[in-house]
């Protein structure tokens, strides 16, 4: 398994270069039509938010060799982390593809893989610092951005298949369920930072593509900001001063 680990992490970045048409394939904001573009749908975050993927997948990488040293901890969170990976690289493949619709069957069973490894990571604490940084921490990150990931994918979709009536009112749904999501990971864990940014990340991300982009709608743009706002803050207040203390701090 811990061979395996790295075979997926390599798997994950591979199909990263295949995503962003570096060297084969087409852009993401390209591909399925142009369907998960920066201006498609009205929870499409900007371009510059996806650079965060530039982080998780250095963090894919710090994982695959820092496991194989790692103790009992990790004997459980090994299968389901390098099947996020292999997730990861086959929703690149499905939206490749033109598969729109598959791709939203996978990035739902990559966030119910995800939130797997949360309780795991939380059932259990880092054996040390650098194991809450590589292991805590990029789990998290992975894990705030692909719920707001889900909401975008999920959006465009629906807009793909003639769904278009009452955008405004369905992109502050999708905000807002974000939201409540980062709120109850947050409280779940005591106030872990990492789900918190990643989610953060990506929905000041929206807010800048609806108030400074080139897809206006200040209603969707202020809530993407406040519902930022309301997770970062839930996060500081609910996070106890014993989780500071401890390895266990992002």
């Amino acid at each position: 398994m811990k061979v395996g680990i790295a075979v997926c992490a390599v798997v994950a970045v591979a199909g990263s270069f295949v995503g962003s048409g570096a060297w084969v394939g087409t852009p993401i904001a390209d591909a399925a039509g142009g369907a998960l573009s920066a201006t498609s749908t009205l929870v499409a975050p900007s371009g510059p938010a996806f650079s965060i993927w530039s982080l998780i997948y250095a963090g894919f990488l710090a994982y695959a060799f820092w496991q194989f040293f790692a103790g009992p901890r990790h004997t459980a969170l090994r299968g389901p982390i390098a099947l996020s990976m292999l997730l990861n690289a086959a929703w690149i493949l499905s939206i490749q593809a033109d598969l729109l619709w598959f791709s939203v069957l996978i990035i739902a069973s990559l966030l119910a893989v995800l939130v797997r490894v949360f309780v795991l990571t939380q059932a259990t604490p880092p054996e040390n610092t650098l194991d809450a940084i590589v292991t805590d921490g990029t789990m998290g990150l992975y894990l705030g951005w692909v719920c707001v990931a889900t909401i975008a994918n999920v959006t465009a979709w629906l807009v793909a298949v003639g769904v278009t009536g009452g955008a405004t009112f369905w992109a502050v749904a999708m905000v807002t369920i974000a939201a409540g999501v980062g709120v109850g990971l947050a409280t779940y864990s005591g106030g872990a930072l990492a789900p918190t940014l990643g989610i953060g990340w990506g929905l000041m991300w929206i807010a800048q593509g609806r108030l400074a982009g080139d897809l206006d709608s200040a209603t969707v743009g202020w809530t993407a900001t406040a519902a930022a706002l309301v997770v970062g803050v839930h996060t500081a207040v609910i996070r106890s001063p014993q989780r500071d203390r401890e390895l266990v701090s992002v």
